[in-house]
């Protein structure tokens, strides 16, 4: 039998919100019962709709403010209300790190039962104008018309956009004439996405389309790659049939830079990268101080990627060892320290899931340790990592879920969590990036 969705309450109450939850949403009580509530802050009073409502607890969004916080700040896009890219334009930029830092110290106690001792001042940059990556959904039909932009907030449906003022205004000032592109293609029925990238050199387009481009559709597209500078990807079908149409000449890479190690890293449009340079500068410099490498040292650097952390890292190391489960990746290191003259780094693919320490590459051990895994964390691998005897492990998080659940396995491995703090790499949005260091025996 299939189960009907509870009623939502009738009316749009007023509720004061007395805290924000680990999603940065407005946490009140209306008649006994626990609500979030989007777009609100701590101390305010605010009057919501609610938008879903379950046994024990309710969420909505706050339709007007009735008395405000003094954090409260006025969301610079017009887009905001509707589009899922930001969450908390509403919140001044200061307000979003404190809170994401409390909810970082939250989350180690809550689920790891351990306390911070020291906490690393948060990393922080402009708070717009940073995004270097994002992929933008399209969608042609009848009755809406051409939609190029982000999915809506807690939907599946995409809002069009004509502004983005967290990405670089070189890319952002052309969502209209992009929109008005795709509208004018024959086969825009077809395409399902446009990913963009970039660069410090460069900007690219990569369009995902189900249907072959006719000959004139492909005129358009080159036209606007010329006129802009940006280079110009096709994507038929599977990511491996990805192919650039302009510029003909060249290598497919894009670039950015480590100024403090001397190092320019390549990466194709399609690559996983950090999303804003800026922080990304400072946390590298970060990491490195914090593992505090030692001539005739050896580093493994496991959830390696491009080698943003294992490249750096070689500027200071005897040897760096660095670990990925995706070959593509493996083979962009393999290029980049090629690139730029690093001969005591190499780079081995294995299933980090898996028990790595048997690894010919491994078995010489190890004197410090990053890790920098996906949302899902890095249980599996931290499980071994006691048989290397590393002094000291450096874990770079982008959910502090999973951080406090693997800190809870270190200290039971005999390790002792020293400093932690976040980084500011995805500001307006509810996204918590945060690192944690980790001692032997302290």
């Amino acid at each position: 039998m299939k189960r009907r969705r509870p009623r939502l309450p009738a009316g749009t109450p007023t509720v004061e919100i007395e805290r924000l939850s680990h999603e940065v949403r407005g946490i009140g009580r209306v008649r006994g019962k626990t609500v979030f509530v989007d777009n609100a802050l701590p101390g305010e009073t605010v009057r919501l709709s609610y938008t879903a409502s379950r046994s024990k607890f309710a969420e909505g969004v706050a339709v007007e403010v009735i008395e405000a916080s003094a954090n409260r700040c006025a969301p610079r896009c017009q887009h905001f209300e509707d589009c899922g890219g930001c969450a908390l334009q509403h919140m001044q930029p200061a307000a979003q790190i404190q809170a994401k830092q409390q909810i970082l110290l939250d989350q180690l106690q809550r689920f790891g039962g351990i306390s911070v001792p020291e906490t690393l001042p948060p990393l922080v940059a402009a708070p717009y104008g940073y995004r270097r990556k994002a992929r933008l959904g399209i969608r042609a039909s009848r009755s809406r018309g051409i939609v190029l932009g982000f999915r809506e907030k807690r939907s599946n449906q995409l809002t069009p956009i004509s502004e983005c003022p967290i990405m670089p205004d070189d890319f952002a000032r052309h969502l209209p004439a992009l929109t008005q592109l795709i509208g004018a293609c024959e086969s825009r029925a077809g395409f399902t996405h446009l990913e963009v990238a970039i660069g410090e050199d460069a900007t690219a387009l990569v369009l995902r389309h189900q249907q072959p481009l006719p000959q004139k559709d492909l005129e358009l597209w080159l036209a606007l790659a010329r006129k802009t500078g940006f280079h110009l990807y096709l994507q038929p079908g599977e990511p491996d049939t990805v192919h650039r149409v302009w510029p003909q000449a060249g290598i497919e890479r894009l670039h950015y830079r480590l100024p403090a190690f001397n190092l320019e890293i390549g990466f194709h449009p399609l690559d996983f990268i950090q999303v804003n340079f800026d922080i990304n500068r400072q946390m590298v410099e970060r990491a490195v101080e914090l593992l505090d490498i030692q001539p005739g040292e050896r580093v493994l650097d496991l959830f390696c990627g491009l080698g943003n952390f294992t490249l750096p890292l070689a500027r200071h190391a005897e040897e760096v060892v660095g670990v990925e489960g995706d070959a593509s990746l493996l083979a962009r290191g393999r290029e980049n320290a090629a690139a730029n003259s690093l001969g005591n780094v190499a780079f081995h693919a294995a299933d980090l899931t898996r028990d790595i320490t048997a690894k010919p590459w491994a078995r010489a051990g190890f004197d410090k340790i990053l890790i920098d895994p996906p949302r899902t964390g890095a249980i599996e691998v931290v499980r071994e990592l006691a048989r290397f005897k590393a002094r000291r492990v450096l874990y770079v998080s982008c959910n502090p879920a999973t951080l406090a659940r693997d800190a809870a396995e270190l200290e039971k491995l005999g390790y002792r969590l020293q400093r932690a703090g976040v980084m500011d790499m995805f500001p307006q949005t509810t996204h918590v990036e945060s690192m944690a260091l980790f001692e032997l025996g302290k």
